[in-house]
C-alpha cells in the first residue's frame, strides 16, 4: 500500500495515512476513505509529508503490523 506520513514523532515508528477510492454501489458516486497505519522505520529516516510504501509484517509490537519498505517522494518544503 501507499500513502503517507502523517506523523513521525515516536521512536522507529511513522503512522501512514493511505487514502482509497472505491464507487458506491447504489449513487455510483466516488467514495475515498482513509486507514491509519502504525508501521516501523529502523533508521528514523521518513518525515512528515513523505510518500512512502508500506507492506504487511509478522506483529512487531502491540499495534505494529506494517514496515516501510521504500520512500516514494521526498516532502519538500518551500
Amino acid at each position: 500500500m501507499t500513502g503517507k506520513v502523517v506523523k513521525a514523532k515516536m521512536k522507529k515508528t511513522v503512522v501512514v495515512e493511505v487514502v482509497t477510492s472505491h464507487r458506491d454501489a447504489l449513487y455510483g458516486k466516488y467514495v475515498r476513505s482513509r486507514s491509519r497505519y502504525k508501521a516501523h522505520d529502523e533508521t528514523n529516516q521518513y518525515k512528515v509529508g513523505d510518500q512512502v510504501e508500506i507492506q504487511e509484517h509478522s506483529p512487531i509490537s502491540k499495534d505494529k503490523r506494517f514496515i516501510v519498505t521504500k520512500l516514494v517522494k521526498k516532502f519538500i518544503e518551500e
